[in-house]
């Protein structure tokens, strides 16, 4: 075989040779950029050691330690938490009544404190040796503390019973406030007391008093006179009963045209004769009764008189011994048993040759003249209230109990609530609807206290449910015996209503709102300087 000649095969090793080199420096240079490119991306990254690292820094900054207090031996760090629980054990220590170990507490507390002050001071981290004293005497102290049972599970259960213990007492001391609170309202003070009795007897002693008041009777054709304005009031209280009269007498247009009717029970009504009768009123004619006269007024036809009878009902209201006192003091009040309470719902009866009527309570103050009343069209109603509905709390379903199916079954729970104090009463629709039949058929369901519990606004609720006309609001402010009221509101109210325990003849009165009863009061009539009345 021909061999080739050497300048052939020469020129293909020389290639084969450059192919490689070629290659070879092509991979380094390629290495080369790859190192680069780390090298250049690595700052822009944290690793997961540096980013916990930054977190770590900002949080000693939010906290304001320091990196010696975050030592495992670090010796500032063992002092504080030594301090907090040492803290802790003194307010227990206390708590427990022994002084003498929260006193040495608190000294180690202090010596603990100047160690950490003076080495804050000098800018140098604690050493042992200063500190192991201190710390020493202290662990001891809370090792005591412990072996007393001051431990986180003791003060738990401790703190559990001192604040049942203080439920406790807050709920009696809030029970005995009510019961004073009530006794204060429903106690006649001593000067009224006082004047009560001067005037039953200056009834009886002076006998010009009668003989006035004989002579009165020449005006007895006003009391049945239904062009007339006539007022209602049932009280036994002389002194709330004048201002009422007085207040309405002061802003009357016409005070001739005014006509009051008191009806008060056996025991005041010399004493309301009395005062009445050597009083005047700007020409104001006042009646007196009392309703022991009323023929009418018996158990065979008041409900309340015949509950009054009943022993488990004299039980309930006056001994409490039914439930062993568990109902509150002002559902058990004998005074929502007063016939002067109830007798508004008889008003037809007390009064039956009148056709509209005003009814006004003995705890309200007279603003402003009440004859527009008397012209305003009740269209059809009997009762002519303001409503109290502002608030969801004054609606039926406050007063009355919407278990009972009778209840449910009548009467919208969220029905508009409206006030006693000032109404207009409609003596022909009243007597036309047998508005007394209606109130005698709910007394008679309640008989076990099983529809309402309180007072004579929820037999009012059901006996004029549907036979109400609101009237506006301004005639009739209530809330001045025991709530703030607006200013502008009493400036432009009609009559003002002292409801609640906080009536203005009470030592407990609101003392900013009693001048405005106050002015209607004469505390320079001899009787009422003599009885100490101001």
């Amino acid at each position: 075989m021909r061999r080739r000649g050497p300048d052939f095969r020469r020129p293909a090793r020389r290639r084969l040779s450059n192919v490689f080199w070629l290659t070879l420096i092509g991979l380094l240079i390629l290495l080369f950029i790859v190192f680069l490119s780390r090298d250049s991306h690595q700052p822009t990254s944290r690793s997961p050691y540096t980013k916990k690292s930054f977190r770590h820094d900002r949080t000693i900054e939010g906290l304001n330690v320091t990196e010696e207090m975050l030592s495992p031996d670090s010796v500032a760090r063992q002092l504080n938490d030594q301090i907090s629980l040492a803290k802790a054990f003194v307010v227990i220590a206390k708590e427990s009544n022994n002084l003498q170990l929260a006193w040495e507490l608190s000294a180690q507390i202090r010596n603990s404190q100047i160690l950490l002050s003076n080495a804050a001071l000098r800018r140098t981290p604690l050493t042992t040796g200063e500190s192991e004293t201190t710390i020493r005497d202290m662990a001891l102290l809370l090792y005591q503390a412990q072996q007393l049972h001051y431990d986180s599970a003791t003060m738990i259960m401790r703190l559990k019973a001192k604040i049942q213990g203080l439920e406790e007492q807050m709920n009696s001391v809030n029970e005995k406030s009510s019961k004073f609170g009530q006794i204060a309202a429903e106690e006649v003070p001593k000067s009224l007391y006082c004047l009560g009795v001067r005037l039953t007897t200056e009834w009886f002693k002076n006998s010009n008093l009668q003989r006035i008041l004989h002579d009165k009777r020449q005006l007895a054709a006003k009391l049945e006179d239904n062009n007339l304005n006539h007022f209602c009031v049932f009280s036994d209280n002389v002194l709330a009963t004048s201002v009422v009269v007085n207040s309405t007498a002061l802003n009357s247009k016409d005070p001739g045209k005014v006509v009051f009717h008191l009806v008060t029970d056996e025991v005041n009504y010399a004493a309301m004769k009395a005062w009445f009768t050597m009083n005047s009123f700007r020409g104001v004619t006042v009646d007196v009764q009392k309703f022991e006269d009323f023929s009418w007024l018996n158990a065979s036809y008041v409900p309340v008189l015949k509950q009054l009878q009943d022993s488990e009902t004299q039980s309930y209201y006056f001994s409490g011994s039914i439930d062993d006192g568990r109902t509150p003091i002002k559902f058990r009040n004998p005074k929502y048993l007063s016939m002067l309470n109830h007798l508004r719902f008889y008003i037809p009866e007390v009064f039956p040759a009148l056709k509209k009527v005003v009814f006004l309570d003995d705890d309200i103050v007279v603003q402003k003249d009440l004859s527009p009343l008397f012209s305003i069209d009740l269209n059809g109603n009997v009762n002519g209230a303001v409503e109290t509905c502002m608030e969801t709390f004054h609606r039926y379903h406050k007063y009355l109990n919407y278990s009972h199916p009778l209840i449910r079954a009548h009467f919208d729970p969220d029905a508009c609530g409206w006030a006693f104090g000032m109404n207009v009463f409609d003596l022909v629709e009243w007597r036309k609807r047998d508005v007394t039949g209606i109130y005698h058929y709910w007394q008679e369901k309640n008989v076990d206290r099983t529809l309402w519990k309180l007072g004579t606004l929820p037999p009012g609720l059901l006996t004029f449910y549907g036979l109400t006309q609101p009237l506006d609001l301004s005639w009739h402010v209530l809330g001045l015996g025991y709530t703030n009221v607006d200013p502008h509101v009493i400036e432009n109210g009609a009559v003002l209503h002292f409801n609640g325990n906080s009536k203005p003849w009470l030592k407990i009165g609101m003392e900013k709102y009693k001048p405005l009863w106050d002015k209607y009061v004469d505390y320079g009539h001899p009787l009422l300087q003599q009885c100490n009345v101001h």
